[in-house]
């Protein structure tokens, strides 16, 4: 069954996430990238939108100016982990529960999500397009400023993704997690390399 979230988003239907759970969104989806960190935490400057239980997507999007307002082109996700600076401040000020975008992010973040009751997902790289079709309408934009990349539109959403929890309320990390786990494959494989090398030579 197709898990889906819908905002605004409850403390429990968050706390029921576990790393690489598989979700989807429908409501407000906002874009927020660098530009829009900084404002939030380093400049203490809200948006006009409420932000309270709501979704953030880290992406640049792609838009077409049309006859009483905006048409997405392409919205793909951009690297997550570009606002690990700010991600965790921007959690307690925004109350925003759902961070989306591509690659992991870090401690910081995770420690962010558990404080706050939040989790980052990610959207699969690549499918700009195909998420652009899961764009109900874009309702409205702020700070245009910022240019288009930047920029905060304010988007209608169903049943956008799939996205994959990577960091749930507990402070998991999928990314990290999976770092040592490679690690440890690395590790085993060297050492069974080494001593088949070692034993081919002393054959030689």
């Amino acid at each position: 069954m197709k898990k889906i979230l819908t905002t605004p988003i409850s403390d429990e239907a968050i706390k029921s996430l576990k790393v690489g759970d598989i979700v989807y969104l429908s409501g407000t989806l906002v874009t927020c990238r660098d530009e829009g960190h900084r404002r939030v935490v380093a400049e203490g400057i809200m948006p006009k939108l409420p932000m309270d239980r709501i979704a953030i997507f880290h992406a640049g999007p792609i838009v077409k100016d049309v006859e009483g307002g905006w048409e997405m082109v392409s919205i793909g996700p951009t690297t997550s982990m570009r606002m690990e600076r700010y991600e965790k401040e921007f959690l307690a000020k925004t109350g925003v529960k759902l961070v989306i975008g591509k690659g992991g992010m870090g401690a910081k973040t995770a420690v962010g999500c558990k404080e706050s009751t939040a989790v980052h997902a990610v959207f699969p790289g690549g499918c700009g397009v195909v998420a652009a079709e899961q764009v109900e309408k874009i309702e409205a934009k702020e700070w245009p400023e910022f240019g288009m990349p930047e920029a905060f539109w304010i988007l209608k959403v169903k049943e956008f993704g799939p996205l994959i929890i990577s960091i749930d309320t507990e402070g998991n990390n999928l990314f990290e997690a999976n770092k040592v786990t490679f690690h440890e494959r690395k590790e085993e494989a060297l050492a069974k390399t080494s001593k088949h090398i070692v034993s081919m030579i002393a054959k030689s």
